[in-house]
C-alpha cells in the first residue's frame, strides 16, 4: 500500500509512480526469464546427450570455469556436480593462466561457460588444454563463437532477450546456463544410478546426512550408562537406579541381561497415584512396563524417532536378536543429534 503523498512534494510524487511499477517490473522479469527457459529446453538435444557421455566416459573430473557472472554460474554448477555424485570443481580462468592450470590433468573434462563465447580468459586457455588433451564442453549463446567452435561439444543457451531493459546485465542468460547445468548434473545423476543415500554420503552434515547416515549406535548410551535392574529390585532400587543415569528409564532384566520390562517416569506418575504400592516393598516385576517398544542397534536413527513418536513414548531400550539390552537412548539423545 503507497502512502498518500503531499501535493506540495514533487518528488515524493515521482516515487509514489515509481513504487506502482514495482511490482510490474518483478513479474515481467519472471515471464522474459520463463520464456528463456523454453527457448533453451527446446535445445536439449543430441549434443546435450554427447556432453553427459562424455563425462560419464571420462576418468577424471569436471573442470568448470568461467569469467563474471558466467564464472559465478560455473562454480555453482560444479558444487552441485559435485554433490550429486560427478566429481567436479570451479577453476577461475585467469588464476589458471597463472599456475591452476596444474590442477587440471589429462584425464580431466573442462565444461567452459561464456555467453559471448569470446572470453579472452577462457579462450587463452583452449591451446593448452588442447595439447593436454581435455575434452572441453563449451556453454555459449553464440553457436558461431570462437569458443563453440573450438570446443569437442557445444550447449547452446542462446535466450531471446536478457531480463535487464538495457539488455546489459546477464540476467536470462545467466539463469539459462544456470539450469542447462543442472540439468547435465541431473541427468548424469540418473545415469550413475546415484542414490539417496549417495548423496548424504556427500552431505554427512545437512539434515538429510543425518537421517541417513546416522545409526542407533552411534548415539545411543551403552555399557555401564544403561539403567538396568533384575526383575526382584524393588521400586525405590529402580529410582534409585533412574536417578544415577538420568534417562527417565530402567530395563528390568534377568539373570542373561534379557528384557523382561520397563519401568519409566510415567510409570513412577501412575504408581505413586496407587495408595495399595509401598516404593520400599514392592518388587519392580509388579509395576513395570512388559513387552516394551525397542529398536536394534543397527537402525537408522530417525527409525528411532519415528518409533517414538507413533507411539508417544520419549525412550527407548536397544536390543540385540537374543533381546538382550546392549544400550539406551530418550528423545534428548536425538535433539541433540539433530536428528528431530
Amino acid at each position: 500500500m503507497t502512502r498518500p503523498v503531499p501535493a506540495s512534494d514533487p518528488n515524493a510524487l515521482l516515487v509514489g509512480r515509481a513504487e506502482t511499477g514495482l511490482a510490474e517490473s518483478g513479474r515481467r522479469v519472471f515471464e522474459i526469464e520463463a520464456q528463456a527457459l523454453a527457448a533453451v529446453a527446446e535445445r536439449i538435444d543430441g549434443d546435450f546427450t554427447a556432453a553427459c557421455k562424455l563425462i560419464l566416459g571420462a576418468h577424471g573430473r569436471v573442470v568448470c570455469t568461467g569469467m563474471g557472472k558466467s564464472g559465478h554460474i560455473a562454480r555453482k554448477i560444479a558444487a552441485t556436480l559435485a554433490s550429486t555424485g560427478t566429481p567436479s570443481f570451479y577453476v577461475h580462468p585467469g588464476e589458471a593462466g597463472h599456475g591452476d592450470l596444474g590442477m587440471i590433468t589429462d584425464a580431466d573434462v573442462v565444461l567452459a561457460l561464456s555467453y559471448s563465447g569470446e572470453s579472452d580468459e577462457v579462450l587463452m586457455l583452449l591451446p593448452v588444454l588442447k595439447r593436454q588433451g581435455n575434452a572441453v564442453i563449451a556453454m555459449t549463446g553464440r553457436p558461431q563463437s570462437t569458443l563453440a567452435r573450438e570446443s569437442d561439444v557445444h550447449l547452446d543457451v542462446s535466450v531471446p532477450a536478457e531480463a535487464c531493459p538495457l539488455a546489459l546485465a546477464p540476467t536470462s542468460s545467466t539463469t539459462a546456463s544456470l539450469a542447462m547445468g543442472d540439468a547435465l548434473a541431473v541427468a548424469l545423476l540418473e545415469a550413475r544410478g546415484f542414490t539417496a543415500d549417495d548423496f548424504a554420503r556427500s552431505h554427512p552434515a545437512g539434515a538429510l546426512g543425518r537421517r541417513l547416515l546416522l545409526h542407533i549406535t552411534d548415539i545411543m548410551h551403552a555399557g555401564e550408562e544403561v539403567p538396568r535392574v533384575s526383575a526382584q529390585a524393588t521400586v525405590s532400587e529402580a529410582l534409585v537406579e533412574m536417578s544415577h543415569k538420568r534417562l527417565g528409564m530402567t530395563a528390568v532384566v534377568d539373570d542373561d541381561q534379557r528384557l523382561i520390562g520397563l519401568y519409566t517416569d510415567g510409570d513412577l506418575r501412575r504408581t505413586l497415584d496407587d495408595p495399595g504400592v509401598d516404593l520400599r516393598s514392592t518388587r519392580i516385576k509388579e509395576v513395570m512396563t512388559r513387552s516394551p517398544k525397542t529398536i536394534g542397534a543397527d537402525a537408522l536413527a530417525v527409525e528411532a524417532a519415528q518409533l517414538m513418536e507413533t507411539h508417544k513414548i520419549s525412550g527407548l531400550l536397544v536390543v540385540d536378536t537374543e533381546r538382550r539390552v546392549v544400550g539406551a537412548l530418550n528423545i534428548h539423545d536425538l535433539l541433540r543429534a539433530r536428528v528431530v
